[in-house]
């Protein structure tokens, strides 16, 4: 007999298969050791109510014979004399799209601006010393992308998109926990994601695929609008008939430069704000509504918020639980902070990123500036953030209790921000239509979340790069550009994606459209 079965448990019995497994046996009524084999399918927590419940999905074998354990397995064929694609981005984007290019039976060729993952560790430790900001290698440069040293959460709501199951195996295969392929909101966790993604990497060189560092693309070729490869800064022209362009949203300098060919591009709406910074405690109190917080069962708690403040959305944006606050600027005169947590979240500090909706008609005078407008108001507010702040890295930084009464901070409590804050009225130099609408927004939270505006928490000043504010438009049945054929925009960058997992998937698809584009073939022939 086989049945999956679906158990609302309290945190303890959920925790280990001693304390499930006769409850297993008891929904199947059988004796305990007439099961055979039972594993967790699904696991989520509900903290809606006092009462927090752990459900679990659970597929359970009885008085029958096991099945025969699953392997995880992708065979990645060689592709050494292949037709060629170039990818442009070892992000989570990129190197999806490379593996997909290689099961179909074609080469890429991925250029990184920035380093390996190893080398780029090094460039972040001088970042966090508050000693340099390296242009190409930082935060948001380097392979893997934005999301390597993030939380590297895998919840993403654009599972219509493309196969997120997969993206799930494919990461589990490259040595992400297979806890991975069980939680409603997996993560892997920014300690583990850089073992991950240099294994990707190793996966792309053994198949014949190619991985270049320190390659920054500068122009693409086109020729009677059709792609033809691209140019690099040490003026290499690289050519192929295929580009998939997914340079994340950080690569400002992409967006000039497909501008200044006419190569069209369109303004979208983004989100700019604050990241606030909790000790994880108290979130734990608030969340599992408790004044014992999570106990010894329960993990770091997250939360998640939004409401709608003067027909703008305010809302929380990559929540890391037990996490830390990092300095995410890609240039000396930018102030730029973001999050990440460790795999086990086990910080004493709980941050997210809370920002508000910005609409292109929003950004004032750089409309002026058309499509480009919004990055030229994206790094004004960054600008401001690095004259507010103190000396190099050094973040602005208000108690959050503070910021929305619009009081200065004198004292400001402990950060996980290493390179150091330094007290600055944000609620003043921050842009009306957004300071005003993060303290209606704040104080909304505070009245759903009890405790939660309190000067034991603070805020730092900018969370900036939620998503691009330009987007590159691509048809919706080819994906290729508008314009140019044999152009793939793809993932967070080009305005088709918004995390590690959608970015994934946007890559795999953006492989099958080129696949389809090289070979004639229908990807589902």
């Amino acid at each position: 007999m086989k049945r999956e079965i679906v158990l609302r448990l309290s945190p303890k019995e959920a925790s280990d298969e001693k304390f499930y497994r006769p409850l297993v046996a008891k929904k199947l009524k059988v004796a305990p050791e007439k099961l055979t084999y039972i594993k967790v399918v699904k696991r989520s927590i509900d903290a809606r109510k006092k009462i927090v419940v752990v459900q679990l999905h659970i597929e359970a074998y009885a008085n029958t014979k096991p099945p025969k354990p699953k392997t995880i397995t992708f065979n990645y064929p060689d592709v050494s004399n292949a037709d060629e694609v170039i990818v442009v981005g070892a992000g989570p984007g990129g190197y999806f799209a490379a593996l997909r290019l290689i099961e179909l039976g074609l080469k890429p060729i991925v250029l990184e601006r920035g380093k390996g993952v190893s080398e780029r560790k090094k460039d972040l430790a001088l970042l966090n010393r508050n000693i340099q900001v390296d242009t190409d290698s930082n935060y948001a440069f380097g392979e893997g992308g934005a999301g390597t040293f993030s939380d590297g959460k895998l919840y993403t709501r654009s599972t219509k998109r493309g196969d997120f199951r997969k993206v799930l195996e494919v990461f589990a295969f490259h040595g992400a926990s297979e806890e991975i392929l069980i939680d409603s909101h997996p993560h892997i966790g920014t300690d583990k994601l850089p073992g991950v993604i240099k294994s990707m990497r190793e996966s792309i060189i053994k198949a014949g695929g190619q991985v270049l560092f320190n390659t920054k693309v500068t122009d693409l070729l086109v020729e009677d609008t059709k792609v033809t490869g691209v140019e690099t800064e040490s003026g290499e022209k690289i050519l192929a008939r295929s580009v998939v362009l997914a340079t994340g949203h950080s690569a400002k300098d992409v967006y000039y430069f497909l501008h200044d060919r006419a190569i069209q591009l369109e303004a979208k709406t983004w989100a700019m704000g604050v990241r606030v910074e909790h000790p994880q405690e108290l979130i734990d109190q608030i969340q599992y509504h408790s004044p014992a917080g999570r106990g010894q069962y329960l993990p770091a708690a997250s939360y998640s918020l939004s409401c709608q403040i003067e027909e703008r959305g305010v809302y929380s944006f990559c929540m890391c639980p037990g996490g830390f606050i990092v300095p995410a600027m890609t240039d000396a005169d930018e102030m730029v902070v973001n999050g990440m947590s460790p795999s086990r979240r086990d910080s004493p500090f709980a941050n997210s990123g809370i920002v508000v909706e910005i609409r292109p008609d929003d950004i004032g005078e750089y409309k002026n500036k058309g499509v480009l407008g919004g990055l030229e108001f994206q790094k004004e507010l960054e600008r401001l953030a690095c004259i507010n702040g103190g000396q190099g890295v050094v973040a602005p930084a208000q108690g959050l209790a503070d910021f929305v009464a619009g009081k200065l901070s004198f004292d400001l409590p402990e950060s996980s921000y290493v390179p150091g804050t330094v007290a600055s009225p944000m609620h003043f130099w921050l842009p009306e239509h957004i300071g005003k609408r993060l303290q209606d927004g704040f104080a909304y939270f505070g009245k759903r979340a009890k405790g939660f505006v309190t000067n034991e928490a603070l805020i730092l000043g900018v969370e900036s790069r939620t998503s691009s504010p330009v987007r590159i438009p691509r048809d919706r049945n080819t994906f290729q550009h508008v314009q140019i054929s044999g152009l793939y925009p793809c993932g967070e960058g080009a305005g088709y994606a918004g995390g590690i997992a959608s970015s994934a998937i946007d890559g795999e698809r953006c492989a099958e459209k080129a696949f389809e584009f090289i070979t004639g073939k229908n990807i589902d022939e």
